[in-house]
């Protein structure tokens, strides 16, 4: 299983208002290192809790027909099922009619059932999922604790931006990110 961005976020959760109102920075000297450590962050809080915080579009690619007929895909808030596609042997790929799968893009994670297997399928990515995953287009979509998350890490990450040696560690995440996150990580038993 392999996950593909094919479109990335058009805005991040929080502005750069955001951040150096939280700063209380006036200047735009800056802006640059803020606007790159907004992205880190949102990425690190995607990558953490395994969601989408801002609509993009995403490609799953499986190897093997799905056990039982049902395909999981793994990030989360599946907004829309774009295309699914089988790739033969020889590497002919053939869309698989939506009337063929029934989508679940509720449930956490998202499923497909799919009716009946399009038969020989190539050794390696031989269907490809293509979706479009996020809360939202706007940052207001995205829920406030989340949001909070990102602006406390930026904060954190600008205040300790210079080198610590091991008897300074941890300094990478600040007190209280992980309780801020925790709600929407998934757990596995």
């Amino acid at each position: 299983m392999t996950l593909i961005r094919t479109v990335d976020p058009a805005a991040e959760p929080v502005t750069l208002a955001d951040v150096k109102a939280h700063l209380r920075l006036d200047g735009d000297s800056e802006d640059e290192l803020l606007a790159g450590l907004i992205r880190a962050a949102r990425e690190d809080v995607e990558r953490a809790t395994g969601l989408a915080l801002i609509e993009q579009g995403w490609r799953l690619a499986l190897d093997d027909w799905p056990r039982e007929g049902c395909a999981s895909v793994p990030l989360h808030p599946v907004r829309e099922i774009l295309a699914v596609t089988a790739y033969g042997s020889e590497g002919e790929a053939s869309v698989i009619a939506p009337s063929s799968y029934q989508t679940d893009i509720a449930s956490r994670p998202a499923r497909l059932r799919f009716s009946e297997p399009p038969g020989a399928l190539r050794a390696m990515n031989g269907i490809e999922i293509d979706f479009v995953a996020g809360f939202g287009e706007a940052a207001t979509d995205v829920p406030d604790l989340l949001r909070r998350a990102i602006v406390l890490l930026v904060a954190h990450w600008y205040e300790f931006r210079a080198s610590f040696g091991p008897g300074d560690q941890p300094v990478s995440y600040p007190a209280g990110y992980e309780r801020m996150i925790a709600p929407f990580c998934r757990r596995r038993l």
